[in-house]
């Protein structure tokens, strides 16, 4: 019988904290909504301590989510602890995650404490915790960089205190796969109370070896893992939640473990991620890259269609990959479109459902077979259509060869319409000048922008994500249209009201 491994997913917080991929309080929301759907075990809705932001972003998914366990971290300090749990309070299974350091390292110049205050600290930490919340996680930060025998009372006195479930980071992606079976199973044998607990693993990537060194610690006795949906995490970020679900399901023969995660799920999940936060999957990314089901190689192509499984693991509708399953067209209901948005996986307000199906009727008129992943793309992009600051009402572009490109951009807010003409290096940088012209925003610099193709077709959508950095903020829109130009002129919009929206929130300043 295969062992059931947790999935305790970190993308609100560990993935969040990442260079570039910060979330406001409504995509939090998305993004959690969706990793319900994927039937997570646990979700880390963030680190409820470190800013008002995180708070509320713990306290709104834990008031959500119903079918998972929601999570918040805490250092082990009693304010921390105190915040988590007051977070916590409205979820259906709370639970706080406490963690200190135990590496040599760590405990002389981080914390400046001994070891034996730090197993203190645990003891009177873990104490604390548990009488404010049945569930309590303990994590020995560093803990592949400590000393066995340390790192064996370390856990031995967190289990004794109360917790339930002991995870073993590997914080600085420092480990290998033979290395952490080796800690696992050591464990296992040095503190016999690690029977009655879940040991877990949280790997970091930056040696390149999260997915493999989490997978050993499941070879090793781990039945809770750690991870991230696309892998996002600070520095080189942390083992892809894909990856490990679908190594486990591909080698049962290996791994003799499973979780309950719903793979379908999982490709909607990173477009969901990788929308919020302005980027696009690399070509060669495991599962969910562009080039993860595609063969060009000829004996390749001849395998394939003899039989899939000469070149295929996995299949891409095992991820949820899959190609016009949704065939709707311009004389479908809307009660056909909102089964179909079900059937996806998306439930939305009457105001949203109005709103995308009137864009699906625009689009019908637009394109001859309209997709499952056009859907998709319709909804991920309806920010665009609660926009409450500058809206784009026309564009005019000419753009040659031997001449500098026109723009003429028309921009309504509340009420009122606006309109300027610039020159630029191309139609999108004369748009995007334009632009500028009429919203005079604070000084800025232009961090991305990516265009990418929805669906297969020359008259595919064109969805476009831009972003733009003030200091160390970053601001992103998404536009989506068969018209590039119009996409990316949306997307620039989008993320210019972003911008404004939190400068004047700051009162006119934002910090650099």
């Amino acid at each position: 019988m295969k062992s059931r491994v947790k999935i305790f997913d970190t993308t609100l917080r560990d993935g969040e904290q990442a260079p570039g991929c910060s979330m406001n309080l409504k995509e939090k929301i998305e993004v959690a909504r969706r990793l319900e759907l994927l039937k997570v075990d646990i979700i880390e809705a963030g680190f409820a301590i470190s800013s008002p932001g995180d708070y509320e972003s713990v306290s709104s998914v834990s008031e959500i989510i119903k079918d998972c366990s929601v999570a918040s971290l805490a250092r082990c300090s009693e304010k921390d602890i105190d915040a988590a749990y007051e977070a916590l309070k409205k979820a259906v299974s709370p639970r706080i995650h406490i963690f200190i350091a135990t590496s040599p390292i760590h405990m002389q110049y981080k914390l400046r404490m001994t070891p034996e205050q730090v197993l203190e600290k645990t003891a009177v930490m873990v104490r604390y915790a548990k009488k404010l919340c049945p569930d309590v996680e303990f994590s020995a930060e560093d803990a592949t960089r400590s000393e066995p025998e340390f790192l064996a009372r370390v856990v031995k006195t967190a289990i004794s205190c109360g917790a339930n479930v002991i995870n073993i980071p590997d914080t600085v992606g420092y480990t290998t796969p033979g290395e952490m079976r080796s800690i696992i199973e050591r464990l296992i044998l040095d503190v016999p109370e690690c029977e009655g607990i879940e040991l877990s693993v949280h790997c970091h990537n930056d040696l390149g070896m999260a997915t493999a060194n989490s997978l050993a610690g499941v070879l090793g006795g781990a039945r809770q893992v750690e991870c991230t949906v696309n892998g996002l995490g600070e520095r080189a970020g942390n083992a892809p939640l894909e990856e490990i679900v679908m190594a486990m399901r591909t080698r049962p023969d290996i791994y003799n473990a499973d979780s309950a995660v719903d793979s379908t799920k999982i490709y909607s999940a990173s477009k969901t991620v990788f929308g919020v936060i302005g980027r696009t999957a690399p070509l060669n990314k495991p599962i969910i890259g562009a080039n993860a089901f595609a063969h060009e190689a000829g004996i390749h192509q001849h395998g394939v269609l003899a039989n899939r499984k000469t070149y295929e693991i996995m299949t891409p509708e095992s991820v949820g990959i899959s190609s016009n399953r949704m065939i709707l067209g311009k004389h479908s209901g809307k009660h056909a479109f909102d089964d179909a948005l079900k059937q996806l996986g998306y439930n939305l307000s009457s105001d949203e459902l109005s709103s995308c199906f009137d864009r699906f009727k625009v689009l019908c008129d637009k394109k001859k077979t309209v997709s499952d992943r056009d859907i998709e793309a319709l909804v991920r992009n309806r920010d665009s259509e609660t926009c409450h600051r500058y809206i784009l009402k026309g564009f005019s572009v000419h753009a040659g060869c031997q001449e500098a490109a026109t723009a003429v951009i028309t921009l309504e807010k509340d009420g009122k319409t606006f309109e300027e003409v610039a020159l630029g290096n191309g139609p999108v940088d004369a748009a995007f000048k334009a632009v500028d012209k009429i919203i005079n925003p604070p000084e800025y610099s232009f961090e991305n922008y990516v265009i990418q193709s929805v669906s297969e077709g020359k008259d595919s959508l064109g969805e476009v994500l831009t972003t733009l950095r003030i200091g160390e903020h970053l601001f992103t829109g998404r536009g989506l249209s068969t018209d590039v130009i119009e996409a990316s002129i949306e997307a620039y919009v989008l993320t210019q009201n972003n911008l404004l929206e939190y400068h004047e929130r700051q009162g006119g300043k934002i910090n650099v």
